[in-house]
């Protein structure tokens, strides 16, 4: 009788049901009602990903503020008051707040798909995928470059950047067709094999 009320295979009364708070472990699967111990009172959670809550709230504050940044316009923190009339002197050619944001947030995208084929690499045991990953190393570093040279307002000194930033361009866009060759030949044997 006991083992017929943990055998049920019905869905959770919350689905989003936070598991660890480790970005690379894999989650657990949901307990059923049944199962529970019926003195302990489930409460809905907020769904955790990464580490981070995301509630309604959250989303839409995200939501807003993005919204916000592309409305606005262009802003620089020369349009900005610091400490009273104290105000920040930027050349023209500085780059908007909302440009830096797409900057940035496609630096942090990049290592997280990095990191996210890497793990797909590990977990599936196809490591052509981990070769991917490294391939996306020199366009990494080519992002960082043309951040750097944007961070210095362009400088002339600087230009050098840009060059590295080519060429890094180059060389990962090669080493990432090598990786995505070595993918199709190795799931090309695999499929032999089957």
């Amino acid at each position: 009788m006991a083992m017929n009320a943990c055998l049920c295979f019905h869905k959770p009364s919350f689905p989003h049901r936070p598991t660890t708070v480790n970005a690379f472990s894999s989650p657990l699967p949901p307990t059923p009602r049944s199962c529970r111990n019926p003195t302990i009172q489930t409460h809905p959670r907020k769904r955790v990903s990464n580490g981070i809550t995301w509630s309604p709230k959250t989303m839409m504050a995200l939501l807003g503020a993005g919204l916000t940044l592309t409305l606005v316009g262009p802003a620089s923190s020369a349009e900005l008051p610091l400490l009273g009339s104290l105000q920040l002197s930027e050349p023209s050619n500085a780059l908007s707040l909302p440009t830096w944001a797409v900057h940035v947030s496609s630096v942090v995208e990049w290592i997280t798909a990095m990191a996210l084929v890497w793990q797909y690499g590990e977990k599936s045991g196809y490591e052509s995928w981990k070769g991917l990953s490294w391939g996306m190393v020199p366009l990494l570093g080519g992002a960082f470059c043309a951040c750097t040279w944007h961070f210095f307002y362009n400088s002339e000194s600087l230009e050098v950047l840009v060059a590295l930033q080519a060429a890094l361009t180059v060389i990962g866009n090669a080493t990432m067709c090598f990786a995505a060759f070595r993918i199709y030949r190795s799931s090309e044997e695999r499929s032999k094999n089957l």
